[in-house]
């Protein structure tokens, strides 16, 4: 288990019917899939982050700094 939390590496337990495996995960890693089918099941937030993803695959970016909370 410790693996599973500390590297995210998912633990495949297997049966004798290959129909009743199952995967163990780290909640961090499950909550992670979970946002991600959430973003890609919103027709506007998918396009989004497809479109950044394009974006960076042209090398269309802009560096900026980050802000602070307390300057905001």
């Amino acid at each position: 288990m410790k693996k599973v939390n500390d590297e995210y590496e998912p633990l495949m337990v297997v049966n004798k019917n290959p129909d009743e495996d199952i995967v163990v995960l780290s909640k961090e890693n499950w909550d992670s899939i979970q946002e991600t089918i959430r973003l890609m099941s919103n027709e506007y937030l998918s396009d989004k982050v497809l479109s950044g993803i394009e974006q960076v695959k042209q090398r269309n970016v802009e560096q900026h700094q980050l802000v602070e909370d307390e300057d905001v």
